[in-house]
């Protein structure tokens, strides 16, 4: 034996070595494979965007299930869906708490009020998290069979069990398992056919591959499933690439718009007695063009102001409304986030979190209200019960915020509709598609948020990618205007036309581009990722009976 041969024969035998020694481990041993690995994995989204990180959880993942078998009958079935299902959840543990820990920061920032709910942020949403892949898993686990096709069933489990993360109690589908694919901007390029929900069941058939090179009790490799992934994925990036060769996208004429990124620290900007030097500071940015020179104002026909840019209710202020609209007396336009006051049916107080347009004539009737508010930040989930153990929402207004109607497109003056999202709305790809129903398409997309909350940390960087994947599904320009960053501007590709760092004082000065025709994503939405679920679960079933 050649010495070459030798070394992929011992090298062959560790690696198989590897998966035996996992799919035999049992107790705490087995679960902290499962939880180191799913913390590994997290290494697959921003910042570090290591998309090869996935293989490993994937792998184990499988490794996991083929050491939850039955023997056939009842009671060893279902011992083997617990396994699989406490597997999954150690996985989606580790996953989420090495991914989301940054979501503590927000505990820190009133930290007087709020430090008791540290470990919360920390280790209970990541705990109830958990139990969506322990969910897939068991569904995977059902539909499991011998052989490389195996993989497919983790796909399906998984993918199914993603989509359901950010459907089930309102949803929360940040750092959605097909961003692995989905932070690369040639391998993103799918989701204008596939949308999200189809790269999580490819990202995990893709990264659970190599987990078939080795066959439980033999000591050979087995090439051929491995070799096709990376086929796979490797025409997925030529599908991406051809796409960017794309020239740059035309840009709206007559329109130049303006970002102004104030990186106002969350302490401050709730502070209402810095509402005057807040103010003050925007009307700065804002006549500052992006090369730090002084314009006055005249570079931008829209000026674009994050969310909650004021620690006070603009509607309200008329000192702060008429000092605005003295401002705004050279012709520009003023798009900004700010709190809303209205009343209910009965006369009480409703606050909204709201996109307001404004001119030198003041406000504009056109205006936005968030509709996806986030728990325990902007409303307080069961209340009644809650409220009697002294626990309140992040946001401290009575009650909370109130849900806008719902997603709908947004006229601003001498600029085409948009479809406005504040804040994490960008994150609910299924949300944004309601939109286009029986309604003209919007022609950009434009995003609000305040992501002071989290400092510099791998959440805004997290928020900046998934919020650029919506530009790619639909071919729909998207805005970005973070208080502390990251903000940029993307055309239709998901191409960076101007982007500020996080943790900044930044300005960004462009003109809108054109969008592309519609998307497949566009015009149908899910179907697609629900046809490739319904090949996985076709395949699993007939192999199955096969064997």
């Amino acid at each position: 034996m050649t010495s070459a041969a030798a070394d992929r024969v011992a090298g062959a035998n560790a690696l198989a070595l590897l998966a035996e020694n996992v799919i035999f481990s049992c107790g705490w041993r087995r679960r902290a494979i499962a939880f180191g690995s799913g913390a590994v994995g997290a290494l697959a989204m921003p910042p570090f965007a290591m998309f090869p990180a996935m293989i490993l959880p994937m792998s184990v993942a499988v490794w996991l299930i083929d050491g939850s078998a039955d023997k056939g009958d009842a009671r060893h079935a279902m011992a083997g869906l617990r396994m699989a299902f406490e597997a999954g959840w150690w996985i989606g543990f580790g996953y989420f708490v090495a991914g989301l820990w940054w979501i503590g920061s927000a505990c820190l920032v009133d930290a007087d009020k709020f430090l008791w709910a540290l470990p919360l942020g920390v280790l209970l949403l990541p705990a109830t998290l958990a139990f969506f892949p322990a969910f897939g898993f068991a569904l995977a686990r059902l539909l499991w069979l011998p052989g490389p096709l195996r993989v497919l069933a983790l796909a399906l489990g998984l993918g199914l069990s993603e989509w359901m993360r950010g459907i089930v109690l309102t949803g929360f589908p940040w750092n959605d398992l097909g961003m692995t694919l989905g932070v690369n901007l040639a391998l993103a390029q799918l989701a204008s056919i596939i949308g999200l929900h189809g790269l999580t069941f490819l990202s995990v058939a893709i990264f659970a591959t190599p987990a078939t090179l080795w066959s439980l009790g033999e000591r050979r490799t087995f090439p051929a499933p491995t070799i096709f992934a990376a086929f796979a994925l490797t025409l997925i990036a030529g599908y991406g690439a051809v796409r960017l060769m794309a020239p740059p996208s035309e840009t709206v004429s007559g329109a130049k718009l303006r970002i102004v990124q104030p990186n106002v620290s969350q302490g401050e900007s709730f502070a209402p007695g810095n509402a005057d030097a807040i103010l003050q500071r925007y009307f700065a940015l804002s006549t500052r063009s992006a090369d730090g020179k002084s314009d006055a104002g005249r570079g931008a026909t829209h000026l674009i102001w994050p969310e909650s840019a004021f620690p006070f209710i603009l509607s309200r202020n008329a000192r702060a409304m008429g000092e605005i609209a003295d401002f705004l007396s050279g012709g520009a336009t003023l798009i900004t986030g700010a709190a809303r006051l209205d009343t209910d049916g009965d006369g009480d107080p409703v606050y909204f979190n709201s996109i307001e347009i404004l001119d030198r004539r003041g406000l504009a009737r056109q205006r936005y209200d968030k509709h996806h508010l986030v728990p325990f930040g902007e409303y307080l989930p069961f209340e009644r019960w809650l409220d009697r153990v002294g626990i309140t929402q992040f946001i401290q207004f009575p009650g909370g915020f109130s849900a806008g109607s719902g997603p709908r497109a947004l006229q601003i003056p001498s600029l085409p509709e948009t479809m406005p999202m504040i804040c994490y709305e960008a994150i609910f790809p299924t949300e944004i598609g309601d939109v286009f129903s029986g309604a003209p398409r919007p022609r950009w997309m434009l995003n609000l948020t305040d992501d002071a909350w989290f400092g510099l940390t791998p959440g805004p960087y997290q928020h900046y990618a998934q919020a650029r994947l919506r530009a790619i599904e639909l071919g729909l320009p998207l805005v970005r205007a973070a208080n502390s960053g990251r903000s940029g501007v993307f055309d239709g590709l998901g191409r960076e036309i101007a982007v500020a760092p996080l943790g900044v004082e930044a300005v960004l000065d462009f003109a809108l581009p054109e969008p592309l025709p519609p998307t497949w994503q566009s015009r149908f939405g899910s179907l697609g990722a629900a046809l490739i679920a319904l090949a996985l679960l076709l395949v699993c079933l007939i192999a199955r009976r096969k064997a």
